[in-house]
């Protein structure tokens, strides 16, 4: 998996060489007194922006010092030479980030940037999966609290969750919360797999039938799916993967033509990177995603707001399950 971590730019050069093709210049005006005192505070409190693939192109490529999918801004965050460090994504994120730098200041613009999947399972509800499956071990998904974090036995994203699940060396584990992500690693494992009932709201809307009229109304165009689209997306997909896959694919295959089913942003970002490649836009908005803004990265960074938080017990618990996944 490519690593993509871009240092961010001054406002003027970075707009006429990155985002001409996705931000009109009347639109960069409106954002570049922000993107300037963001710039200005990073430099004044040694601050870093990590940006998920789903943030805005002002913020992707405009403020942030490291972009990627979960995984990567869950590895590059144990690395990062920094006091405070802003989290353009949602709110299991920040604490991610926080679990893995319990020294710095770890801040989230909007505290209601939340998500569908760590929402739909609780602590409780581990506790009750793993009586009734004794002995069987609990890989979490990254987009889960931290509460549920701790009471499971290691953690996954979208672009390991094949290798974590065969590396435990169990024949049946328990992976959640996310239904179709386990159901679309079931389908390439013959570990047996016990699933929860929780879905991310953005990809569980597109459906078969969007791909087949894809298909038909873009003749030749490449489809991407994100594995946590259902199985029958995926089945008509050409390929599936995390964003980070997306993106290398698109960057290694450079198809003439190419859709993205996963969050809207996703196809802007990448689409700035490269080019050369069409590529056709129907997508679902995260709304969790689009509450962080250029002005509340900002606000967080002149106010120290809002800062992340983990009682310390819960922390250890939930630590050890985010470094074994690192581990492998």
């Amino acid at each position: 998996m490519a690593e993509l971590v871009l240092p961010a730019i001054a406002p003027t050069s970075l707009f006429s060489d990155r985002l001409r093709r996705v931000i009109p210049p009347p639109e960069w005006a409106v954002f570049e007194d922000d993107v300037e005192a963001i710039l200005a505070l990073k430099r004044r409190r040694n601050a870093v922006v990590l940006a998920h693939n789903y943030q805005t192109p002002e913020i992707f490529h405009g403020v942030a010092d490291i972009v990627g999918d979960s995984l990567l801004l869950a590895r590059e965050a144990t690395k990062v030479d920094a006091e405070v460090i802003v989290l353009a994504g949602v709110h299991f994120m920040a604490e991610t980030a926080k679990l893995l730098n319990p020294d710095k200041t770890v801040l989230i613009p909007d505290l209601r940037a939340g998500c569908s999947l760590a929402e739909s399972i609780t602590a409780e509800d581990v506790r009750l999966m793993r009586a009734r499956y004794p002995g069987v071990p609990v890989v979490a998904y990254v987009n889960t609290s931290v509460a549920v974090k701790a009471e499971s036995d290691i953690c996954s994203t979208s672009g390991n969750a094949l290798a974590i699940v065969e590396k435990l060396g169990v024949d049946h584990v328990i992976m959640l919360p996310d239904e179709y992500l386990a159901r679309n690693i079931a389908a390439q494992t013959k570990v047996r797999i016990t699933a929860w009932k929780g879905h991310c709201e953005v990809h569980e809307l597109f459906s078969a039938e969007d791909v087949r009229t894809l298909r038909d109304n873009h003749p030749g165009v490449t489809v991407l799916a994100h594995p946590e689209c259902p199985p029958e997306v995926v089945a008509e997909a050409d390929f599936a993967g995390s964003t980070a896959a997306m993106s290398d694919y698109v960057g290694v295959k450079r198809p003439a033509r190419v859709v993205l089913l996963t969050e809207c942003s996703m196809s802007d970002n990448v689409a700035v990177t490269y080019p050369d490649v069409e590529f056709v836009r129907p997508c679902n908005l995260c709304p969790h995603m689009k509450r962080i803004t250029l002005k509340n990265i900002r606000h967080a960074l002149e106010t120290n707001t809002h800062e992340v938080t983990i009682d310390p017990a819960m922390a250890e618990r939930a630590r050890r399950s985010v470094e074994r996944m690192l581990a492998l």
